[in-house]
C-alpha cells in the first residue's frame, strides 16, 4: 500500500470520525464544501485532512454562520490540505464581533425575562421578547406577528 493510499479513508471512516452521516458528508460535497479524492472498492474515500476541514466547519456552524457563509469562507482555500491555524485565525477574527454581537443579544433576552414575569402576554406593545421597541407598530395597530 502507497503512502499516498494510506492518506485516504473511506467515507464511512470519516463518518465515524467526525461523526457526520454519510448523507451529510455528500451533502457537503454537492454544497462544494469538502471534495472526495475519489473510489476505492466501490465507496468514496477522502485525504485524511478532509477531517480538519469538517471540524472547521462545525466551529464556524457553531458560532452561527450559515453553510452558504462557510462556503464562502472554504472557496478560496485550497481543498488539498486542512485549513491552518493561521487560516483560522485569520477567517475567525470577524466572527468574534458576531458572538459579541449574540451575547447582547442573550443578555438583553435574560433581562427580559425579568419584565416578562406576570405579563400574561397581555402587552403586546411592551413586550421586550416578542416585540422588542415596539417594532410591530411600524405596521400598524393591532396584532402583527409572533416570533
Amino acid at each position: 500500500m502507497s503512502p499516498h493510499h494510506q492518506d485516504l479513508l473511506h467515507i464511512t471512516h470519516v463518518s465515524k470520525r467526525s461523526g457526520l452521516s454519510t448523507a451529510t458528508l455528500r451533502f457537503y460535497e454537492v454544497q462544494g464544501l469538502i471534495r472526495p479524492a475519489g473510489r476505492s472498492g466501490g465507496k468514496r474515500t477522502y485525504h485524511r485532512h478532509v477531517l480538519r476541514r469538517l471540524a472547521f466547519i462545525a466551529a464556524a456552524q457553531r458560532v452561527g454562520l450559515s453553510l452558504a457563509e462557510i462556503g464562502d469562507v472554504l472557496a478560496p482555500m485550497p481543498t488539498d490540505h486542512a485549513p491552518t491555524p493561521a487560516d483560522w485565525r485569520r477567517i475567525s477574527d470577524p466572527w468574534k464581533q458576531r458572538v459579541d454581537d449574540a451575547m447582547v443579544r442573550l443578555q438583553k433576552l435574560r433581562t427580559s425575562l425579568d419584565d416578562c414575569i406576570g405579563c400574561g402576554c397581555l402587552s403586546m406593545k411592551t413586550c421586550s421578547i416578542l416585540n422588542p421597541d415596539d417594532e410591530a407598530a411600524a405596521e400598524g395597530t393591532g396584532p402583527r406577528w409572533l416570533r
